[in-house]
């Protein structure tokens, strides 16, 4: 559709496009490289927010993160506004999104939306995305309560769950998730008196506060971990002196979880920047661990431990509202290609557990393929090794393990307090010498 005449635009005072239109096209840079590339938010975010200010990156990945959250059904708005359906590929739509992602979610004032959707269409229909962009105004348009999850994770999910799943996935995917903090000791039962508890050393708080001004923060008494990330360092219980192996550790929770409980912490990550960030956390924390860059499919420790920690890498789908970039990127090839190294990291962790010792594997996905399905195949080809359930003093409220065992967290639990990520943990015994 040719734009003859464009809507003219008020620019900003020194000439060029509107003052706050570099965030919007970083943004649109954004969703591009997850869209189209299948880049995760935080590495698009790398490229696509150079050069911009701290409160700029800021709103360009909120932008981007409720334009991806709510995508289905602001694509729904756009087709039904439209006479002829607009390709999933065309600046138009993308700019519309994001637009609309500001107008229906941020609440951002409208004539800064479009004044600075116009110059994101370079060339394209302007005249359209202005006429879509006054009309969602003048017409007041509304999301729908829940955010609509998209169709092939929803079918996905509804295959290994049920629908019942689907939707509670759908609701605490639409709305900002609580803050839960993990303590070194257990807090006085005068501190945080606004806080929520479902377990030792644990509190909620509702999302609103920066966690840099919250209470304590710079005594380091506390660290931000979702109650669901929690549970893996939980089922090692006291440490007295023994020595773990915490595979794949950074960015630090649960290495600072297992050393406050008196273990003997070798944490290891691939990654050197990640391990910086460990690093950082454990100094402003005052806990201590051997901290380790290595790849653990190369490897070896010095000698078997008396447990080891396997929070796997994964297709991260039980985080996903968090990093709402997950569920457009993920596909069952990305699923099984995960499955495959989890194969290879538990079969190398198990290897390094003394006989009789402890092996907790875990993921924050909610695929079966990496959780269920995995632990199965594995039990099948080392028949000496056994289950050892959690037990209910060892876990949370709301939050049993199943038939086996197993823990496995899912979307309706704790949802009318803030909800959960989605994990899969199981505690395994090797077997004795």
């Amino acid at each position: 559709m040719a734009d003859r005449h464009p809507p003219r635009r008020r620019r900003s005072p020194g000439g060029g496009d509107p003052a706050g239109t570099a965030a919007r096209r970083a943004a649109l840079r954004l969703v591009d490289a997850i869209l189209r590339r299948g880049d995760p938010l935080d590495v698009a975010m790398h490229a696509a927010a150079q050069g911009l200010g701290g409160a700029d990156r800021a709103f360009a990945v909120a932008i981007a993160s409720e334009t991806l959250r709510w995508m289905v059904d602001i694509d729904a708005l756009i087709d039904g506004a439209t006479s002829q359906i607009l390709p999933d590929d065309v600046k138009s739509r993308a700019v519309l999104r994001i637009a609309l992602a500001q107008l229906l979610v941020l609440k951002s004032p409208g004539h800064a939306v479009v004044s600075t959707a116009l110059p994101l269409v370079d060339g394209g229909p302007r005249r359209l995305v202005h006429a879509i962009l006054s009309r969602a105004q003048q017409e007041e348009w509304r999301l729908p309560e829940r955010a609509t999850l998209p169709l092939a994770t929803a079918e996905r999910w509804a295959e290994q769950w049920d629908l019942k799943m689907v939707e509670a996935a759908e609701a605490i995917w639409s709305a900002p998730p609580p803050i839960d903090l993990s303590f070194a000791h257990e807090p006085g039962t005068d501190e945080w008196p606004d806080a929520m508890s479902f377990a030792p050393r644990h509190r909620r708080l509702p999302r609103g506060q920066a966690v840099e001004t919250m209470p304590g923060y710079s005594e380091g008494g506390w660290w931000v971990q979702d109650l669901a990330a929690s549970l893996p360092a939980r089922l090692l219980g006291a440490g007295e002196g023994r020595t773990v192996l915490d595979l794949c550790a950074a960015p630090g929770g649960k290495t600072m979880q297992l050393a406050a409980a008196g273990w003997n912490v070798v944490a290891v990550d691939a990654s050197a920047k990640r391990l910086d960030r460990l690093r950082a956390n454990m100094v402003r924390t005052g806990l201590s661990a051997d901290v380790v860059q290595g790849d653990i499919r190369s490897w070896t420790p010095a000698g078997p431990a008396d447990a080891v920690l396997l929070d796997a890498p994964c297709s991260a789908t039980g985080i996903f509202r968090r990093h709402p970039d997950v569920l457009h990127r993920i596909e069952p090839r990305q699923i099984a290609e995960m499955a495959a190294l989890q194969a290879e990291l538990l079969e190398r962790a198990a290897g390094w557990v003394k006989p009789g010792g402890t092996l907790v594997y875990a993921t924050c996905s909610l695929e079966r393929a990496e959780g269920e399905d995995q632990l199965s195949v594995f039990l099948d080809r080392h028949t000496g090794w056994s289950i050892d359930p959690a037990r209910a003093d060892e876990l949370p409220a709301a939050i049993a393990a199943d038939g086996q065992g197993f823990i496995r967290t899912l979307p309706a639990m704790l949802a009318d307090q803030g909800g959960l990520d989605g994990f899969f943990v199981a505690r395994l015994r090797a077997p004795s010498a």
